[in-house]
């Protein structure tokens, strides 16, 4: 046995730490998961070791077991300065004295620009405007600059950013991969700017070319509902700025001393799309000794007042992945149409193509076919078309550049050639937020595995955090949240963030979309235990407590408050779709007090107005039960009894269908869970009719979740609602159960926040005899992995569990635990015990509690008596219906 071997630290919730805006940043570090390392293994020490680009190194020694967020050890850092950083721990494992680790890879640090005396640039735009009123056409800047011949060896950095996206190059080489940069956010208060090493881009003592193109994106575009509305941050003029640095010093800046001119991308509307005209492409234009006739003079931009200039923790968007076609087709009307076999964001890329002079080449992009058509109904007013107009000369490599689309299908006009040229000239680059995956699972039943992993971030943030590292981007999105909040005289958020305001929709407080001012930052504490997050937003979560929520005379919601309610669920008609305290803690004392005093009394109320003595719900509901079930609103376990059968009542008389929408969807597995009613929630999981977690994807072949669980209809047709996406992620929330329940990985309910110490408490169920979940948490990878059945069989694990029902079989689970960290573990019989001893006590007592029993690091293997339920469980049925078989068909 071993000491485990660190991983490079990690600084805040950065990326990488390159261009990070921060002078002490937080260090964390990881543990390589392996067999090797000796069992128990906890650390009690660590240091770290500091190498500054001045030739001094320093060694910082600290007692401690955390290792997650450590202090910055060192002086504060300068701006542009740069680090280089390792560490490595003293631990040991039961009786052993403690022992030093390897030391870790070396971490590359450097700084952003922290003060505004840093800049010397400024905003620049053209002096006169050129093109449409709108859209805007994008624009092209352009500054000649030398630097001394020794100047070689030094570092070369671009500070950048630009009202509207943009795209920088050097020398006519694009010197980054990001796309869409800066990104949306809420340009009146925030403005994010990236840091780009471009050393190899440069040439000292030669001539050089920096250049930045500049289209309208969300800065100037269309942005909301019916067709959206322009200029919403009040600026329509396109500006550029950025700082050329070596050396820590300013040798480029946005100024004067630039030029521009019109872009051959004649518009590109993030709605709409783009049209490139390669008429009017000028040769060489980014480069030394390209044609620059055309050029203009530039201004500087004084108005609007310039925003906070910010150093993001959230990853840039990049292409992450190209798929190739799957197939071409010709639809009903003999258009032609390319499938890429899976519904992605994103833009296509054609690699070669001659396009005669004046030939348009058109795409048109959708999610759906609608009747042997491309489904564009749900896309509004929004044409999702981009165009290339030829010049006689080869189009290579082109893509789209300031706009992207939802799609899985385009439709072809103008193609030169024929239908066989498109599979292999044309493919698709995915676009996303390059955030790194941590989140795994998988199971004995295909379908379930098929289930998209992607509403709104309040109820899917669980998930989320858990599949994706998604903790600096949502740390940034929660900084334009509060910031936009506050500026509110009534403390309310915008229902979209950055805030877009809605046609004839007042900003009025909402239960669920609001609440995420509260329980986002819960939940990012709660995953890396990092209390200032908690502190940060703590204005923001105060003003929607005490200002925000619309509250009646007992401190309640306001029964007369229109509320989205439970979004999207399946009753509500399909233009209506809206017809169906105690968290705010960072260490306030004496106001902690107080909101648990206020959290004790309204609790009480809501009891008292909206459950009777014997448990019934005003609201009697899936997604009322779900809700009081999982928020523990319910007074004594009588209560909890009767909502336990009335729960039954409705999923069982449902069919096992789906009731719920946005707000309730979340909760409803969970709630059948926590009351002992697994195999209920099995059965609905499985469901393959609709409205079912599996319906779009068994009988309609979706690869995405969708916004209705009808989105598109059995016969084909899309739903005649407005609000009908096909790819959002709200009801993708069901994958919490999943990794938490199925897989059985969850955070304690109370206590250690940050994965220290987690719970690993299966629920096998179902016609499922394996499953398998992991995630990378701030330790390291933890993995657990079980089966049920007479013996551990590889070629067996795909027996139905029908098999089993009944039956007394094995449970086998297999666990890694990190280094550093330790489980609290429960296993079937333990829980299932425990629940039907709680169920017979009912109204008497708490009954009996769940074995726990705690391991520390290394691999561990459970086995226990199993014996499967009852499979499938039976549907409600009204007297005049029989019983048939194909009521018990689940996904198998």
């Amino acid at each position: 046995m071993t000491q485990p071997a660190l991983q490079a630290p990690q600084f805040e919730h950065h990326p990488t730490g390159f261009g990070i805006g921060c002078a002490s940043p937080r260090l964390s570090w990881k543990f390589d998961t392996d067999s090797t390392t000796l069992p128990g293994w906890t650390q009690s020490a660590y240091e770290i070791e500091v190498a500054l680009d001045d030739g001094t190194t320093e060694t910082f020694k600290h007692d401690g077991s955390s290792n997650l967020l450590v202090p910055w050890p060192h002086r504060p850092l300068r701006s542009s300065e740069r680090a280089q950083v390792r560490v490595r721990a003293f631990g040991h494992a039961e009786s052993r004295q403690p022992e030093a680790t390897t030391w870790s890879p070396t971490a590359h640090l450097e700084v952003g620009l922290l003060e505004p005396v840093d800049w010397k640039a400024s905003f620049i735009t053209p002096a006169e405007r050129f093109g449409p009123e709108f859209p805007l056409q994008p624009v092209r800047f352009r500054r000649e600059f030398e630097l001394p011949g020794d100047s070689s060896a030094s570092p070369v950095r671009l500070y950048v950013t630009a009202l509207g996206v943009y795209e920088a190059s050097i020398n006519g080489q694009v010197v980054s991969d990001e796309c869409m940069a800066p990104g949306w956010t809420s340009y009146g208060h925030r403005l994010n700017y990236s840091v780009l090493d471009v050393t190899k881009f440069v040439m000292p003592g030669k001539p050089n070319v920096l250049a930045i193109e500049v289209g309208e994106g969300w800065y100037a575009g269309k942005l909301g509902f019916r067709g959206g509305t322009r200029f919403l941050y009040g600026g329509k003029e396109l500006a550029a700025f950025c700082q050329l640095q070596v050396d820590g010093k300013p040798v480029v800046v946005t100024d004067e001393s630039w030029r521009c001119m019109p872009s051959a991308i004649v518009s590109s509307e993030l709605y709409n799309g783009e049209v490139y005209d390669m008429r009017l492409e000028q040769a060489g234009w980014n480069a030394v000794g390209g044609d620059t006739s055309s050029f203009r003079p530039v201004t500087r931009l004084d108005s609007p007042p310039q925003p906070l200039l910010v150093a993001p923790n959230a990853p840039p968007v990049r292409v992450i992945e190209e798929r190739p076609a799957a197939a071409v087709f010709r639809s009903k009307s003999n258009k032609t149409i390319i499938d890429f076999g899976q519904n992605l964001v994103g833009r296509i890329r054609v690699k070669s193509l001659h396009l005669s002079t004046g030939h348009r080449l058109t795409v048109r992009h959708a999610e759906v076919m609608e009747h042997g058509e491309l489904g564009t109904r749900p896309l509004n007013e929004a044409r999702c078309e981009d165009t290339v107009i030829g010049s006689g000369e080869e189009l290579r490599n082109w893509t789209p550049k300031f706009t992207f689309h939802g799609f899985r299908y385009v439709q072809v006009e103008g193609w030169p050639g024929g239908d066989e040229a498109l599979q292999d000239n044309v493919v698709a680059l995915v676009m996303h937020s390059a955030i790194r995956r941590r989140g795994f699972f998988e199971c004995s039943n295909h379908w379930v595995n098929r289930l998209g992993w992607t509403g709104d971030i309040n109820v899917f943030a669980p998930t989320a955090c858990y599949l994706y590292d998604t903790i600096g981007f949502l740390d940034d999105w929660l900084s334009s949240l509060a910031v936009e909040q506050l500026a509110d005289p009534n403390g309310i958020p915008g229902l979209v963030c950055p805030f877009v305001p809605l046609p004839d929709w007042p900003r009025i407080p909402q239960a669920v979309w609001h609440d995420v001012t509260i329980m986002l930052p819960e939940e990012l504490f709660r995953f890396t235990s990092d209390v200032t997050v908690l502190e940060r937003q703590f204005d923001s979560m105060r003003a929607w407590l005490d200002k925000g929520v619309d509250r009646g005379a007992d401190g309640l919601w306001d029964l007369y408050r229109w509320q989205l309610a439970d979004w999207l669920d399946p009753t509500a008609p399909p233009q209506q779709p809206g017809l169906s305290l105690d968290r705010l803690r960072i260490g306030k004392d004496q106001l902690a007090r107080e909101y648990a005093q206020q959290a004790t009394t309204l609790l009480t109320r809501f009891q008292d107005k909206y459950i009777t003595p014997s448990g019934n719900l005003m609201s009697n509901t899936q997604t009322g039960l779900a809700l009081a079930i999982t928020f523990n609103l319910y007074h004594t376990p009588h209560q909890l009894t009767t909502a336990t059968q009335q729960l039954s009542k409705l999923v069982r008389a449902a069919r096992f269908k789906i009731a719920t929408g946005f707000a309730g969807t979340p909760r409803i597995l969970e709630a059948l869970t926590q009351t002992g009613q697994a195999p209920l929630a099995y059965r609905m999981l499985l469901q393959k009719e609709c409205p079912g977690w599996l319906f779009p994807v068994i009988a309609m072949g979706a690869t995405t979740v969708w916004e209705r669980w009808d989105s598109m209809l059995p016969d084909g047709s899309i739903n005649p609602g407005s609000m009908t996406s096909f790819n959002h992620y709200a009801l993708g929330a069901v994958a919490q159960w999943l990794h938490g329940r199925v897989g059985g990985l969850g955070m304690l309910a109370e206590g250690e926040a940050g994965w220290r110490t987690f719970r690993v408490r299966p629920v096998p169920g179902g016609n499922l005899t394996w499953a398998k979940t992991a995630f990378d948490g701030p330790c390291g990878m933890i993995r657990v992995e079980w089966w049920v059945g007479l013996e551990k069989d590889d070629d067996g694990r795909d027996a139905r569990q029908q098999q089993l029902g009944g039956r007394e079989t094995k449970f086998r689970m297999k666990l890694t635990v990190p280094p550093n960290s330790r489980a609290v573990v429960t296993l079937p019989s333990e829980w299932a015990a425990a629940a039907t001893a709680a169920a017979a006590a009912a109204g008497e007592g708490e009954g009996a509690k769940e074995v726990e029993r705690v391991v520390g690091s290394g691999v561990h293997e459970f086995a226990c008596a199993y014996t499967a339920a009852e499979w499938p469980p039976k549907v409600l049925l009204p007297p005049n219906l029989t019983y048939s078989a194909d009521m018990d068909e689940v996904a198998a």
